[in-house]
């Protein structure tokens, strides 16, 4: 039964993820963001949305580290997994945006984080507090830039113009129906976790970073493969990005303001927090270096058996 809570919960995370997508894009397309401001936004947080409900679930249930697992483990496998997978597919080209905004505020994000988790072992009130208000006012810097750029959405995108064309309350639908979705995914997800991990004898932290972190990357898995294949490279990127700062600023910053994230397992601040800024500071001489403002197939391919070593090493 356990099993099938688990896979229960990562088909509705799955399902939900992509419909907050459809619904969310749509609004936005309405307000004329351009689609690396969407992908760094409104997809970031809508495919962010399961690890919010999962580590909210987890940490109100008392497994704080698996909510900081599921946000470290998440922000490892987007980097490692999902960009790598998807570079594999489609070779990525990196905007100016990029490397002048975008990583910058990643990297900055996740320094801040080590840094914090590392000296008080917590993430509490008043870092969550800090946390959301610093992302509130990055988004609104970025969309008031977008806007005074007069940058526009790509009009040649199939799926872009696909939810455009969607009326307000069929937009409203998909996101209706994506929240509860991922509200009841990210339930069954957590239940079925903690039942297999005691069953097998493994810690919170291992069952977070590997299982649950993967289901809940599933979404940004799905919405920057489908980026790529349609050659829509700045959605993919700022996807991917835009994630791995919400995870950091939105997920861990509303779970800290409900309840304090204690760390329990030191593994988390002596080996997985590193690992996770490795990964980030490995993005930019991938993106920078070897193939100059593009993420090739061997890039993707090095990102990807880096992320298999990490979860085999486990």
């Amino acid at each position: 039964m356990d099993y099938i809570y688990l896979i229960l919960g990562l088909s509705l995370l799955a399902v939900g993820g992509e419909c907050l997508v459809k619904g969310s894009v749509s609004l936005a397309l309405r307000l004329k963001i351009s689609s690396l401001v969407i992908g760094m936004t409104v997809v970031s947080f809508a495919t962010s949305a399961p690890e919010l409900l999962v580590s909210l679930d987890a940490a109100l249930g008392g497994y704080p580290d698996i909510s900081l697992g599921n946000v470290i483990g998440s922000n490892i496998a987007n980097i490692g997994l999902v960009l790598g997978f998807t570079a594999l597919i489609f070779p990525l080209n990196i905007t100016n945006d990029t490397y002048i905004t975008n990583y910058p505020m990643l990297l900055g994000v996740s320094l801040v984080f080590v840094l914090l988790i590392y000296q008080f072992r917590a993430i509490q009130f008043w870092m969550g507090a800090f946390f959301v208000l610093f992302l509130l006012i990055f988004v609104f810097l970025i969309i008031r830039s977008s806007r005074k750029k007069g940058v526009q959405a790509a009009q040649d995108d199939e799926f872009l113009e696909e939810v455009k064309s969607y009326p307000v309350w069929k937009s409203t639908t998909y996101l209706v129906f994506g929240g509860l979705a991922l509200y009841y995914g990210a339930d069954f997800l957590i239940n079925g976790a903690i039942s297999i991990a005691r069953e097998w004898g493994v810690t919170e932290r291992v069952i977070s970073i590997s299982v649950v972190a993967i289901g809940t990357s599933v979404p940004e898995l799905a919405a920057s493969v489908v980026a790529a294949v349609r050659k829509e490279e700045s959605l993919a990127i700022g996807n991917l990005l835009g994630s791995n700062i919400f995870n950091v600023l939105a997920v861990l910053g509303i779970t800290s303001l409900v309840t304090d994230l204690p760390v329990g397992d030191v593994k988390i601040f002596t080996k997985d927090i590193w690992i996770m800024l490795g990964f980030v500071i490995l993005l930019y001489p991938v993106m920078r270096v070897y193939s100059k403002s593009t993420i090739n197939r061997i890039e993707g391919c090095v990102m990807l058996l880096a992320y298999i070593a990490y979860i085999y090493f486990l």
